[in-house]
């Protein structure tokens, strides 16, 4: 068989049910293999979204997307979302194709030096210089990218070697690792550190949602009365209706959950990766002892010293540590939380317009069900989406904040939309990031995915405008004209909305969900909501 033959079986073997990428003439021998699997290719219509497609699939899934290029500025156009992705811990398997190996050693058209490009935002670069090594190449970019830290793989498969003619081999067995359970010695320490604490606190990362260890995580909290905190991307690991859920925690400012961390002793971080909030915003003079709980060792940080790091598996851990530790008593944040929960619903029956960032998010929350799934693009627009959405079940608002790439949104919402049909997909974005990948709304079209897109409309990018005015009190080249947006969706055949009102909003919504296909929502923005917000954290003063 030809290795471009014996690569699609170990692809399918490996459980692939969909490649997100563009055809080339470096890949034509794969793209041709193919026609005869069961994989379906998505063609996208840039690489980056095929990227972000992948990203958001591992995300979701836990098991690694696959998106394919090929050489050159195929290849290039691809870092962004794999860049994102290995970031975001997100498994994910990018493939270009390459020209000949018989033409690496020069100068060539098109030829750039992949495999060390994509090094350094990867866990495995590789090219694949034999067709017989096939089964062992793609056997362990898998293995790679989806165990603890997952992230991605890629592999770099010159033209000439995807024509080759191989002997016959089979792909190798899917073997994953299993978490150790963590040794009984940290179990002992962290319950000790636990029983003793006088206001624990607990930070869930994304890894509580990787582990599968969510329900875990709430009865931990629940018997040993303890609140927690979750990332921004871990929002929905314990649900916001929870009384011991304090939100999400990642602004950089002062907010009300960083009262309870003032006043905390400990801090349990369970799944947490300092990516995801850096210690150095929440441990500031290092006073704070440190649970680590997750599979792998904590990161190096002077502000993240740990007390004790309890390895292995994240549910077993938990488990073990409430059976031996002493329940608290006294709740560290009853006021908190109410002070939260108030805020969130201030804004419910504001009529201003524009309309302001609490309204919209308050009626995209009345909109959806617990299940649907909101896909965060980034700007000034995450940041509240991340502060003031109410996630309530795990992986439903998805936010990139390790990379944090503008642009993410809709191919997002396009590859959660093929994994959950039932579910009501809504890419959240504002202006800005909307266009950058806009393109890929045919490739909704074309697939028939029904997808809303929530632009919140503002001609200027805002969140450096945020950061411009808190600095220097005045905004420097932000602004830009946008299209007819309400256009530019019927143009792809796609539907689009206008907000013109505040009382508008959440109809609007409901009646783009109800049109079951590509639907653009144009809601203009009022963000001097964002200074607001700035000076309101300035003069907090915490309610515990």
């Amino acid at each position: 068989m030809k290795a471009s033959e014996l690569f699609v079986k170990c692809l399918e073997n490996e459980g692939v049910e969909k490649i997100y990428g563009i055809p080339g003439e470096e890949n034509i021998d794969v793209m041709d293999a193919l026609l005869d699997s069961d994989i379906q290719f998505i063609t996208t219509r840039h690489e980056q979204g095929a990227a972000f497609m992948a990203d958001v699939y591992g995300r979701l899934t836990g098991k690694a997307g696959v998106c394919l290029a090929t050489l050159g500025p195929g290849a290039t156009n691809l870092i962004t979302g794999v860049a994102d992705a290995n970031m975001d811990l997100a498994p994910i398997i990018a493939i270009a194709g390459q020209g000949a190996t018989t033409r690496l050693h020069k100068e060539s058209h098109q030829i750039l030096d992949l495999v060390n490009m994509f090094a350094p935002i990867s866990k495995y670069s590789t090219q694949l210089r034999e067709g017989e090594i096939i089964p062992e190449v793609v056997r362990k970019a898998f293995k790679v990218a989806e165990m603890e830290k997952p992230g991605c793989s890629f592999i770099d498969f010159p033209e000439n070697i995807a024509k080759e003619v191989v002997d016959a081999k089979l792909p190798l067995k899917v073997q994953s690792p299993t978490p150790p359970a963590p040794p009984q010695v940290r179990i002992e320490e962290a319950a000790k550190i636990i029983s003793e604490a006088r206001f624990p606190l607990i930070m869930a990362g994304n890894g509580v949602i990787r582990a599968k260890a969510c329900g875990k995580l709430v009865e931990f909290s629940e018997k040993m009365n303890i609140p927690v905190a979750t990332t921004f991307m871990a929002k929905g690991a314990i649900p916001f209706s929870h009384e011991n859920s304090l939100g999400a925690v990642g602004l950089q400012a002062s907010d009300y959950i960083s009262c309870g961390f003032d006043r905390a002793d400990v801090i349990i971080c369970v799944g947490y990766d300092i990516v995801e909030y850096h210690p150095y915003l929440w441990n500031k003079d290092n006073s704070l002892k440190i649970v680590h709980i997750d599979p792998t060792p904590a990161e190096v940080d002077e502000h993240y010293i740990v007390e004790t790091g309890v390895i292995g598996d994240i549910s077993a851990a938990l488990e073990s540590i409430m059976q031996i530790a002493t329940p608290h008593k006294e709740y560290l944040a009853a006021n908190l939380r109410e002070t939260i929960v108030n805020e969130m619903s201030a804004h419910a029956e504001d009529q201003a317009y524009p309309v302001k960032p609490q309204k919209i998010l308050w009626d995209l929350r009345q909109a959806l069900n617990p299940e649907d799934i909101v896909l965060s693009d980034v700007g000034a627009h995450k940041m509240w989406i991340a502060r003031m959405y109410q996630a309530e079940r795990p992986n439903t608002c998805i936010i990139s904040n390790g990379f944090a790439s503008m642009g993410i949104a809709v191919p997002g919402a396009i590859a959660a939309k093929f994994e959950y049909p039932e579910k009501t997909i809504v890419a959240v974005t504002g202006d800005a990031g909307f266009m950058m990948n806009s393109q890929e709304i045919e490739t909704a079209m074309r697939h028939k995915l029904a997808i809303v897109i929530l632009i919140w409309t503002d001609s200027e990018y805002g969140l450096i405008k945020w950061h411009q005015m808190r600095h220097f009190n005045r905004p420097s080249n932000i602004s830009f004209t946008n299209p007819d947006f309400i256009k530019y969706a019927e143009s792809f055949g796609a539907k689009g909305y206008k907000v013109e009102s505040a009382d508008d909003l959440l109809a609007t919504l409901k009646q783009a969900i109800a049109d079951d296909t590509v639907v653009i929502v144009d809601c203009p923005v009022d963000y001097s909501e964002n200074m607001k917000l700035t000076e309101k954290l300035g003069d907090l003063v915490c309610p515990i």
